[in-house]
């Protein structure tokens, strides 16, 4: 039987606020109110507070007398999630090699294939949701929950960074071809292979942004 996840307003709002401090459109120092967002979202005050509670736990918001303050990611907190991926990401990439079943493997070459796509036709946007996936499948298939977790968040508060890293056609091929490299790992079940390829893809990734900068 197929598993049925509710979700609630309050975790749809989140999701909104997240992606949106994320991506940029709440700008760092940015006041974010109670009411105005009631307003902008259509929906009442109870799911936004929940909402607010959880990005601030998140470090993306802090409380202060006048409202809540947008933190975002600083250009430093992107250096430090860098640095921490390259620490432990290849470890998940390993077990991902060690556990993925051949269902998930076909779908990370599918998911690749997608990418090649995209890439040929300059499509940044489309790129970008096709080089999380591949991601996700490896932090979501490395057999571990806290890998899973951590990766996650890691990687969703970098997403505008990697937009506009994505939008340089070069650095996209770059890291096609790597997935690629790793993708043939895993799918080899060369896990100390696709550990030592997945350090040197998200090095490679840190070296780009902060050419970037």
């Amino acid at each position: 039987m197929t598993e049925i996840k509710f979700t609630s307003r309050a975790d749809l709002v989140f999701e909104r606020l997240e992606s949106d401090i994320l991506t940029g459109v709440y700008k760092r120092g940015e006041l974010l109110t109670e009411s105005e967002l009631s307003k902008s979202l259509n929906v009442s005050r109870t799911p936004i507070r929940e909402a607010i509670r959880r990005l601030e736990q998140e470090h993306l918001i802090k409380e202060t007398s006048k409202g809540s303050v947008v933190v975002g990611v600083s250009e430093q907190d992107i250096l430090d999630i860098y640095d921490i991926r390259i620490k432990i990401e290849g470890v998940a990439t390993k077990l991902c090699a060690e556990n993925a079943t051949s269902e998930v493997i076909k779908e990370m070459g599918d998911v690749i294939d997608l990418q090649e796509f995209y890439s040929k036709k300059g499509e940044a946007e489309k790129v970008k949701s096709a080089d999380s996936r591949f991601h996700e499948l490896i932090y979501k298939n490395s057999g571990s929950e806290i890998y899973e977790y951590i990766l996650l968040s890691l990687h969703s508060k970098v997403q505008l960074t990697r937009k506009n890293s994505m939008q340089e056609s070069e650095r996209s091929l770059e890291a096609l071809k790597e997935h690629k490299e790793i993708y043939l790992a895993i799918k080899e079940r060369n896990g100390d292979l696709a550990e030592k390829l997945m350090v040197k893809h998200v090095t490679n990734a840190k070296s780009n942004i902060t050419r970037l900068k």
